[in-house]
């Protein structure tokens, strides 16, 4: 593979490495190993789908799912204590004031504005109560706050764990720019993007929407997709794994259609991603950056086959890589983020979320005006399926909790499907989109979600009457 490439040229990097960083000889042997051996980890932790205890899984969810039975009911304290220290040392902040350097750790974890100040008192608040039950069943009830608190969260903390850690084999030793280069090309003309979101696609695809979504944030963070491109990304890709799709169609009672329903979903993913990119919100996105330029580039030079240009990219990339250890000091850094600022407003916005779901008519109010669409549509029990369908901003899993009750088979099935394509819930994407640097605030996900529904029961609802 060495002498694919004419190492004499100069590469011009997604990273900007300088020409006098390109390996050369040993160097550049040695990076080509280093870029293999950490992708290979990488997609054998994120993307490769395998039979593990009667379900399909990736390594990552082994991981997880190991990890979260050797600490069992202590998850419950770890929850209790990050949301704690969360808001206690975000009040501490904001009161005494320090002199905190604007790079520091406890800068960045704690020094929030009063908009978030208040999401991780609502979270401290919410999680005590839950814990003690003590409070408005509205809060307390299983099915509203024990849903986050017994349910999601036990699977979030020990998910975050594994994958904040190992995200760097996935996205910084050469595999985005290698997958990046080969289908750049099919991304900008499809859905005008960078080639380099394919990766994020996958790990959302084979392991989980949460994944795909930090592998976003950490993009955009670096400068590789505008916001334009990261808010297109985070709202488009981030689909949910192919385990959890089968566990939405056996909770629904279509899981003996489970191949017509997945390939439904993939279907309609296709189509929305194409759509939505060149629709508002989206689309009146401005193409700045985060740190004020673009760190990517994917044009591949005249002399350079898309091929070696693909692997001179990813090569260099492993080279310019930091030790291990400084890889990883990195990445427990972002893991105690997310830790902090993530789960206090899961539990904050998920709880009022499912709470609403459960004791208001708020999500009958809102479904009304979808129900003589989905009577133009032919879907039988119309009313009994739209609020199941807007339940979906509230939390994926509501909408096949709440539609498994509708007797026609074909409607679960477009409930069910639909809950999948809508991408955007509050519970936990919506949280970490609104957690992220990527400016998308609640009614922009709002309208992305709707038109996300619709143009899913179009594709869905053809799919459906021909299966029916």
């Amino acid at each position: 593979m060495s002498n694919v490439i004419d190492q004499s040229q100069q590469p011009i990097l997604g990273n900007h490495v300088s020409v006098s960083e390109t390996p050369q000889g040993a160097q550049w042997r040695a990076a080509m190993w280093k870029f293999l051996l950490f992708s290979a980890l990488g997609i054998a932790l994120f993307i490769i789908p395998f039979q593990w205890d009667g379900k399909v899984t990736i390594l990552l969810g082994v991981l997880t799912d190991t990890l979260q039975a050797l600490i069992g009911g202590y998850v419950v304290y770890a929850a209790l204590a990050i949301v704690t220290v969360s808001f206690i040392g975000a009040l501490a902040v904001k009161v005494l004031k320090p002199n905190l350097p604007a790079d520091s750790m406890r800068a960045k974890l704690f020094d929030v504005d009063w908009f978030w100040l208040a999401a991780r008192f609502l979270g401290a608040l919410f999680v005590w109560m839950i814990y003690l039950q003590i409070g408005p069943e509205f809060i307390i009830n299983r099915n509203t706050g024990g849903v986050i608190f017994e349910d999601l969260i036990p699977i979030l903390i020990p998910l975050f764990f594994f994958a904040i850690l190992s995200l760097p084999f996935l996205t910084d030793f050469g595999l985005m720019e290698f997958l990046g280069t080969l289908s750049s090309k099919v991304f900008v003309k499809l859905f005008r993007l960078p080639g380099r979101s394919a990766v994020d696609a996958m790990s959302s695809w084979f392991g989980a929407a949460s994944i795909g979504l930090l592998v976003t944030m950490q993009e955009y963070d670096k400068s590789y997709y505008s916001q334009r491109e990261a808010a297109i990304i985070a709202t488009t890709f981030s689909v949910t794994s192919i385990a959890f799709t089968y566990v939405v169609a056996k909770t629904i009672g279509v899981d003996n259609n489970f191949v017509y329903f997945y390939l439904t979903i993939a279907l309609t993913g296709f189509i929305a991603a194409i759509i939505m990119p060149r629709l508002p919100p989206l689309s009146l996105k401005p193409d700045t950056y985060h740190l004020g330029k673009s760190m990517l580039d994917e044009e591949i030079p005249t002399e350079y086959t898309t091929y070696q240009w693909a692997i001179n990219r990813a090569i260099t990339r492993a080279h310019s890589m930091p030790s291990l250890g400084n890889v990883f000091k990195h990445s427990l850094k972002n893991l105690f983020d997310i830790y902090f600022g993530l789960i206090p407003v899961v539990f904050a916005i998920g709880t009022i979320g499912l709470g609403l779901a459960e004791y208001t008519p708020v999500f009958n109010w809102l479904s009304a005006p979808l129900v003589p669409l989905l009577e133009l549509l032919q879907i039988p029990e119309a009313a009994e399926a739209a609020p199941a369908m807007i339940m979906g901003f509230a939390d994926m899993y509501l909408p096949a909790l709440v539609g498994k009750s509708i007797e026609s088979e074909m409607t679960r099935f477009i409930v069910g499907a639909a809950s999948i394509t809508q991408i955007i819930y509050m519970s936990e994407v919506g949280a970490l989109i609104l957690k992220s640097n990527i400016k998308l605030n609640v009614l922009e996900l709002f309208m992305i979600f709707i038109l996300r529904t619709l143009i899913s029961l179009v594709v869905i609802t053809t799919v459906a009457h021909l299966l029916y």
